[in-house]
């Protein structure tokens, strides 16, 4: 079984704490980010990891995530191609068709991946995108009447679903990935509008790195320091 994983971040916003390297390539409690996602990958049955990066990193990438479980086959886009495109040409190398799990490299979720699978087959649509629960990046203030504070909620759960960057893709929705540009703004609507497009909600972990904040976070969580239900 193969999958796709994107990893052309740059870990721009990362600074000093990338050291210079692709973000999915930052070490994290000691291995490459996106190793996670392979360990994940492995344990589900994928032995084939088609991964989409910068052109002139190929070796670096399938160096570097060998020994993870999956075979990596490293393709280089020329030129920045977005995250569709990315998508797309990753897809471009596959040895075989149907649905195909992708997902980013740099996001660590422990989704069951077998049962995502099983959801995907069960729905028929031409997609299925992990969704996580959207807490609030701040504390909330409720009011009551005449505007008197009546509590303080710390970062509660808001009643909106974010895609957490795990998809299982069908043939028709590879079929529309763009050349170039980003998978979510124009293939995911267009499915949805169409009702083709499936969600899988996930509650467990969700660890997306961007910032060295986010960095910490991990190598707290992933290093045994921070307990996996604390990140939300």
């Amino acid at each position: 079984m193969e999958a796709l994983l994107l990893a052309g971040g740059k870990g721009e916003r990362l600074g000093e704490a990338a050291g210079g390297l692709p973000k999915p390539l930052v070490p994290v409690a000691g291995r490459p980010l996106a190793s996670y996602a392979l360990s994940r990958l492995a344990a589900a049955g994928v032995d084939r990891v088609i991964v989409a990066c910068a052109a002139g990193l190929e070796g670096d990438f399938e160096r570097e995530l060998a020994g993870y479980g999956p075979e990596i086959v490293a393709v280089g886009e020329q030129a920045p191609l977005g995250r569709g495109g990315g998508l797309r040409l990753a897809a471009s190398a596959r040895l075989e068709d149907g649905p195909v799990l992708a997902a980013n490299g740099d996001e660590i979720l422990d989704v069951e991946l077998g049962a995502l699978l099983a959801a995907h087959g069960e729905s028929a649509a031409a997609a299925t995108i992990v969704v996580a629960p959207m807490p609030s990046a701040f504390g909330v203030v409720e009011l009551g009447v005449d505007d008197r504070v009546t509590a303080f909620m710390e970062a509660p759960r808001l009643p909106h679903w974010v895609n957490a960057g795990l998809y299982v893709l069908g043939d028709d929705a590879l079929g529309r990935l763009p050349e170039r540009g980003d998978h979510e703004t124009l293939t995911f609507p267009q499915l949805a509008a169409e009702g083709r497009l499936a969600a899988y909600r996930h509650e467990g972990l969700w660890l997306t790195v961007n910032t060295p904040k986010d960095l910490r976070r991990a190598e707290e969580v992933l290093g045994g320091e921070l307990e996996p239900a604390a990140v939300r």
